[in-house]
């Protein structure tokens, strides 16, 4: 670039008096680079290289059976944390409840029988018509009758009270972070199709049908826009008169009638060496890159083309 700006200043410095000073450069446009997010297998390229593509477009599609299904597994994984949190706020069912109330009913008559059988070896021990060992048993059952009722009592409050609020908490977390990595595995399932994210021209595809590509790597290359854009270089003494939004006349070589283009964008800061260091006579060269959109009746103009920028 800087051998092509050296070429470039000599003609410049002759425009001189009655010369229309000229902003030299090539016609361009934005160069958009689709990327490979993971390493799969090219498996369609719907459009051809040198194709006018609109945004939305499918460039290129790779295999996407096993993110399928790691989306089919996020997507189970939802349901289950969504019954969970539906089984928790809606409680215990009444044929659970019914259960319950009937361990409660089971577990106090086997104490009732309990408490009646100690007290009568505890009558014929005061005999001496048992053993203490014997006496020893029935208290011990007794006791574990007493502790089976107090279980079933406190199953049964479980049941009727309701579900704890840190328990619902809990659930709905686990319902959201479900949901997360399904979008998660959702969005990684879309990136195995490259759309077009702008119109231009699909300038090319790097990967062939039925390659493995590489993370990271270019899938399709696009030209975005639909008219190119002159970018040029302005020389120091005409940036003072120019504004983004400008009307400039715009001449690109094998054309004979110029076109008419608009100021889209010029750099703050000169391209080399910075002002403060050069003399008047030297800051003459300095260059603004600018750029300066053609018409969209210009689509089929190609890039690279020399071109000329009148200034005023």
């Amino acid at each position: 670039m800087r051998y092509l700006l050296c070429l470039l200043l000599p003609l410049l410095s002759a425009c001189d008096g009655n010369s229309q000073p000229l902003a030299l450069g090539t016609l361009e446009r934005d160069r958009i680079a689709h990327t490979a997010t993971t390493n799969e297998i090219v498996v369609e390229l719907p459009v051809a290289p040198g194709s006018h593509v609109s945004k939305g477009t499918i460039l290129v599609k790779l295999d996407n059976t096993l993110q399928q299904a790691e989306v089919d597994k996020a997507t189970a994984e939802v349901a289950r944390a969504q019954a969970n949190l539906e089984k928790l706020r809606n409680g215990a069912r009444e044929e659970e409840v019914a259960a319950a109330t009937a361990r409660v009913a089971g577990t106090r008559a086997a104490l009732i029988e309990s408490r009646a059988n100690y007290r009568r070896i505890l009558n014929l021990k005061q005999q001496q018509l048992v053993s203490q060992a014997e006496l020893d048993r029935v208290l011990a059952a007794k006791d574990a009758a007493q502790a089976n009722l107090q279980s079933a009592q406190e199953a049964l409050l479980l049941l009727t009270n309701g579900t704890r609020e840190e328990d619902l908490r809990a659930a709905e977390a686990s319902l959201k972070s479900a949901q997360a990595s399904l979008t998660i595995q959702t969005k990684r399932l879309a990136d195995l199709t490259i759309i077009a994210t702008r119109d231009g021209i699909l300038d090319n595809l790097p990967w062939n049908l039925g390659e493995r590509v590489t993370a990271g790597s270019p899938l399709a290359i696009v030209l975005a826009g639909k008219a190119p854009h002159a970018r040029v270089y302005i020389p120091e003494p005409y940036r003072i008169n120019l504004n983004v939004g400008d009307s400039l006349t715009i001449h690109v070589d094998g054309l004979e009638e110029a076109i008419t283009g608009t100021l889209s964008w010029i750099a703050t800061e000169p391209a080399f060496t910075p002002y403060y260091a050069l003399n008047q006579e030297e800051r003459a060269r300095l260059m603004y890159l600018a750029e300066v959109q053609l018409p969209d009746s210009q689509a089929n103009l190609p890039n690279g083309i020399p071109t000329q920028v009148e200034l005023p």
